[in-house]
């Protein structure tokens, strides 16, 4: 006989698992790259190993008191493997960051966990082609962080808010990291310290505090449609994964001889030349998010009810 469905047991159970798993993101895995960094250049395939295992431990705390059915684990290779082609055939030739926008679909449809585990998976892939090196334990956080903030943030799809065009929902988090920017703009007029454009790593650290804090004020709320996708993908993308990158690179570069000083103004020349990079992948996410984004969700939450994922 059929077990009936507890809705109160998985909501506990999903609470639990995105509170393990956001002590892995905030705690864990940080600390782990910190120590790859001191263990050197050779020690960045353990600790991308480790990050692997890390990501997958919420994400089976999904099967806790139920045997996992192979469509379920299928859905996540495919889905790790879409982000790892898209990210090479994207390199090469489309206009489009279609392995970014993968990671980002992902976590809205499968959840924080699912977000997590494809985009780390999937970025340790890409670089089996793209180079293995200190810089993927980096890279697979950044990707992974992106899928496990969408899973957070947007609401499951709704056909009449897409028809709305919610602008009142997407304005917080738009307002948010705006109004950061201000603040920022305006600490750079008041105390330049020297430095001769406001584009650098104020944009980040301030444009980061603004979309964190629109991430708490719409949790669960951003919905599923073109208009605010393409504006989540473009600040999350830009900000996080361009904020984090500019880090590793001036870590990564130090390990070589000749390379990078660690030192606040080498810090801040990355952060002024990385502006114009980091722009352009987070446009590119953007407009595979704007085209195809809303679509490919709803083709995955029918695919969930169909085959009762997660049940």
């Amino acid at each position: 006989m059929r077990r009936s469905f507890d809705l109160e047991a998985y909501e506990k159970a999903g609470k639990k698992r995105t509170l393990i798993i956001a002590f892995i993101v905030i705690l864990l895995i940080p600390a782990t790259i910190a120590i790859g960094v001191v263990a050197g250049q050779r020690g960045y395939m353990i600790v991308s190993t480790l990050i692997l295992f890390y990501v997958m431990v919420p994400f089976f705390l999904v099967y806790e008191r139920r045997k996992p059915k192979a469509r379920e684990i299928v859905m996540i290779a495919v889905l790790s493997a879409l982000a790892a082609f898209g990210s090479l055939i994207s390199a090469s030739v489309m206009p489009f960051q279609m392995g970014t926008a993968m990671v980002i679909i992902s976590g809205i449809s499968f959840g924080p966990e699912a977000g997590f585990l494809v985009g780390a998976l999937g970025r340790f892939v890409v670089n089996f082609f793209q180079g293995q090196g200190p810089w993927t334990p980096w890279q697979m956080f950044c990707w992974g962080l992106l899928g496990f903030l969408a899973g957070l943030v947007f609401n499951k799809i709704d056909a009449e808010k897409v028809a709305e065009r919610n602008f009142k929902v997407i304005m917080g988090p738009v307002l948010c990291v705006c109004a950061s920017v201000v603040v920022a703009y305006i600490s750079f007029l008041l105390f330049p310290n020297g430095e001769e454009t406001f584009f650098g790593w104020r944009l980040y650290i301030f444009g980061a505090v603004g979309l964190l804090i629109g991430v708490l004020l719409q949790h669960k709320r951003l919905p599923v449609d073109d208009i605010t996708l393409t504006a989540y993908t473009f600040f999350s993308v830009f900000i996080l994964y361009g904020g984090i990158i500019n880090v590793c690179a001036l870590v990564t570069g130090s390990m070589y001889p000749g390379g990078y000083e660690l030192n606040w103004d080498m810090m801040k020349a990355l952060y002024i030349s990385g502006v114009p990079f980091d722009a352009i992948h987070a446009v590119k996410a953007s407009v595979f998010i704007f085209f195809f984004g809303e679509k490919m969700i709803r083709k995955f939450e029918r695919i969930k009810i169909k085959y009762g994922f997660y049940r």
